[in-house]
């Protein structure tokens, strides 16, 4: 019977450890599901320009592996694609100076330095001390009689001390596992921002040529009106129209005016704008006039897989580690649950004399022991357990929806390049068309032919015309850096994956 004792003993501890060590770990962290569809529907739609590349499966009809976050990977210079060397300097200064990616610069910093702080907690904690001392006692502490002569004495000592906690249940490890995955997170979002800020410097700086270009529009419409004024004020003069014609002529040209002026107040504000992404002052910063004269020179961009971009967009990789790190924590609140085994050990020497404290008779030493577990907290850690939980539960919530997020992002972008190429193609046509019709009003009113108001008509919409091309074109490039964006800062072709086995 003692045999059987002696040999079922050894496997019940094993198993009462196990059963500890499992109940206070971290849970597996389990990726949360997440529909992805297997094409982007708009890349798939009628009349769109970009590409998007084929839907690739395994050979005995798996599933493709899950995709991993990648933020780190290199996303190229994408802004080269524009060849526009004006753009690419922007960007440059701004990766340099613009506030807000120093802020997050910054962050980083602070996150990783809190993973070595954490990481610390692995090693043992060694430290020395170097002290002197000088002190009287009172006669009675010693026990003499009241007034007996006490001499004050001077002690020096040297002590070198360590502490370490045993991991015993995970703490440490849990808590580890915690700082680097926030530091993960932290990178992934400074890469986000890092993003954000290119592409808001590139849409920037399209907008501001779009409205260059639109001013120049306005300005030649402005330059036939008062053509149109000194034409009318000399017929006038002549007698061959009435002032009724003339007053038109003039309310035109106010008109147009007025409308240059308000564009202007776009342009000043836009280029302010500009100007605090780059990191100066806007008073100290002029952007020169560059009007956005084509837009077919704008790259096509393959949209790629629907996995691929879990994998690019930093966004939802700092949603990912997030995640990873809310599954830690839980480790570490059941860990304050369960024992906690810290080590102590000193040693050093005290004497009266400084050099003999580090005489062998002068030698003192510690070395113990502390288990501490809680007992009674008022429920404290097993509502810290569940509140750990419930963040886990919130982060997966959080990256589900930034999933959602990035491809109704990357769906709007491509419907929308698709929408505008359309129109861009109509309004063309539209030009040729308003051209050809306000050249023949100015022949048939020089001719008189037809009237002034005739003349007007044609000659307002192909004003209207000409600055929605114009506008057009703007939202265009635009919308193509938006696309660029969504998808994560690149369109380089992931290599393809590797069905799971």
């Amino acid at each position: 019977m003692n045999m059987i004792a002696k040999g079922v003993a050894p496997a019940v501890s094993s198993l009462l450890a196990a059963l500890l060590l499992t109940a206070c770990a971290a849970p597996e962290f389990k990726q949360p599901s997440v529909a992805v569809p297997t094409a982007f529907k708009e890349a798939q739609a009628p009349g769109a320009i970009v590409a998007n590349a084929p839907v690739q499966t395994a050979a005995d009809g798996t599933r493709w592996k899950q995709a991993q976050p990648a933020e780190q990977q290199p996303r190229g210079e994408w802004w080269l694609a524009f060849n526009d060397s004006a753009l690419t300097q922007l960007i440059g200064e701004a990766t340099k100076a613009n506030a807000n990616l120093a802020v997050a610069a910054a962050r980083v910093k602070q996150a990783r330095a809190i993973a070595g702080i954490a990481e610390a907690d692995r090693v043992p904690q060694i430290g020395v001390g170097v002290g002197a001392q000088r002190a009287r006692a009172s006669a009675q502490s010693l026990g003499l009689p009241q007034g007996s002569p006490v001499a004050p004495q001077t002690s020096y000592s040297a002590s070198l001390s360590a502490s370490y906690e045993v991991d015993l249940f995970g703490r440490v490890s849990s808590g580890v596992n915690v700082a680097r995955s926030d530091a993960a997170s932290v990178e992934a979002t400074y890469r986000s921002v890092l993003l954000a800020v290119q592409a808001d410097v590139a849409q920037t700086y399209f907008r501001l040529r779009a409205t260059d270009a639109e001013l120049a529009t306005l300005e030649q419409t402005v330059r036939l009106r008062e053509e149109n004024v000194k034409v009318n004020q000399r017929r006038f003069d002549l007698g061959d129209i009435g002032e009724f014609d003339l007053s038109r002529a003039k309310t035109e040209l106010a008109t147009s005016r007025a409308e240059a002026i308000g564009l202007q107040r776009t342009r000043v504000t836009t280029e302010h704008a500009l100007a605090v992404l780059l990191g100066q002052p806007a008073a100290n910063f002029t952007a020169g006039v560059s009007p956005l004269l084509d837009s077919s020179l704008l790259p096509a961009i393959p949209a790629g897989l629907p996995s691929a971009l879990l994998e690019r967009r930093p966004d939802i990789a700092s949603a990912q580690r997030a995640m990873e790190a809310s599954n830690a924590r839980i480790g570490v609140a059941r860990a304050a649950m369960f024992p906690a085994l810290n080590i102590n050990a000193s040693g050093g020497g005290a004497a009266g004399a400084f050099s003999e404290v580090f005489k062998w008779s002068s030698r003192s030493w510690v070395l113990g022991a502390l288990m501490s577990l809680p007992i009674v907290d008022g429920g404290r850690n097993k509502n810290n357990v569940v509140r750990s939980e419930a963040v886990l539960e919130e982060s997966v919530a959080s990256y589900r929806q930034s999933v959602l997020t990035a491809f109704a992002e990357v769906e709007d972008n491509l419907a929308g390049l698709r929408i505008l190429t359309g129109q861009t193609q109509e309004i063309d046509d539209a030009l040729v068309s308003a051209r050809r019709s306000a050249d023949l009003a100015q022949k048939l009113y020089a001719a008189g032919r037809s009237s002034y108001l005739d003349l007007l008509d044609a000659q307002r919409n192909l004003a209207s015309v000409e600055r929605s091309a114009v506008q057009l074109r703007g939202s265009r490039a635009v919308t193509t850096v938006a696309l660029i964006r969504s998808l994560g800062g690149g369109w380089e072709a992931a290599p393809l994956a590797v069905a799971s086995k």
